[in-house]
């Protein structure tokens, strides 16, 4: 398990919460909201959100005794961390902040209950290794909930058909339309998830109504009750800029030696402690920082192995 050398979407030091969020975007934060809570399983022992920022969707997580946050920018984990802190109702610690990059995810292989990944796989340059890191830290059995940004969506035929657009929605493979982010075709997406033995569930299709004119003439409320009146629909076509599916692992997969947390991701081994604020591998030497409370897997401490 080398170091990635795949590009990385960085947030760090963005205002992704004030400034992408803030900025007209309750219809699709509502949308969103309404779909992951439909798909993910209410309750659980673990789950982690890969990419997810500034935990924006933590309020959906409140049935689990564990939560994961997972990002690569330490700026994001940090608001993270000011708005959910680390422990539950009960007192107990509750909430994990991980800093890594999502092509070599730092944990053991079936760790998780459920996986969700929304609004980030549209920044993997290679979206396949991503979903087979997912399919190896799931339990048997486990659900992952994944959002994509949809190529075949109506707005991009039209364009497409009136030529006013080069490529061609009706493509099956991704289309990077900037840099480092992609829209993925739905059919695609199925045959990867297949390939790594996640087997899709259900499909929702989300933000039916994002016009930016129609976002200003329509009460925003309307607009969410008719989108999600129309989500289930997914099931049937995917014509959305958003679509949601929900998958379950393969029920014959490995899985890691009870307590088993942390996987090094230079050598694959699970013998990782903490001390001093420092995660040592006592395979290959490797450490790892833990930055006032965010294990930090981006790259090993200067003097460690890798």
């Amino acid at each position: 398990m080398p170091q990635s050398t795949k590009p990385i979407c960085d947030y760090e030091g963005s205002a992704y919460r004030t400034q992408f969020w803030k900025a007209e975007r309750e219809y699709e934060d509502a949308v969103e909201r309404i779909a992951a809570r439909c798909l993910l399983p209410p309750t659980g022992r673990r789950l982690i959100d890969i990419g997810a920022g500034y935990g924006r969707l933590a309020p959906l997580y409140s049935g689990y005794d564990e939560v994961v946050f997972f990002d690569y920018a330490l700026s994001q984990l940090r608001q993270a961390q000011q708005l959910w802190g680390d422990a539950g109702p009960d007192g107990h610690p509750r909430y994990t902040y991980v800093a890594g990059d999502f092509y070599h995810l730092p944990f053991a292989l079936g760790l998780f209950d459920t996986v969700a990944i929304v609004r980030a796989l549209h920044h993997a340059a290679e979206a396949p290794a991503v979903l087979r890191g997912v399919a190896q830290i799931l339990v048997p059995g486990g659900a992952f909930v994944l959002e994509f940004a949809n190529k075949r969506n109506l707005k991009a035929i039209l364009r497409y058909l009136l030529q006013r657009q080069d490529w061609s929605p009706f493509d099956p493979e991704p289309v990077e339309f900037a840099k480092l982010n992609f829209d993925f075709h739905p059919a695609w997406i199925r045959e990867r998830l297949a390939d790594v033995g996640l087997l899709v569930q259900e499909q929702r299709t989300v933000s039916h109504f994002r016009l930016d004119l129609l976002k200003r003439l329509a009460p925003t409320g309307l607009l969410v009750k008719l989108d999600q009146l129309c989500q289930p629909t997914g099931a049937l076509w995917q014509l959305t800029p958003s679509v949601f599916v929900r998958c379950a692992a393969r029920s014959d997969k490995l899985v890691a030696p009870p307590r088993a947390f942390f996987r090094c991701p230079i050598c694959g081994s699970v013998a990782l402690k903490e001390k001093d604020a420092v995660l040592n591998c006592a395979d290959c030497g490797a450490l790892f920082a833990v930055r006032d409370g965010i294990y930090d897997f981006k790259s090993p401490i200067e003097g460690g192995a890798g």
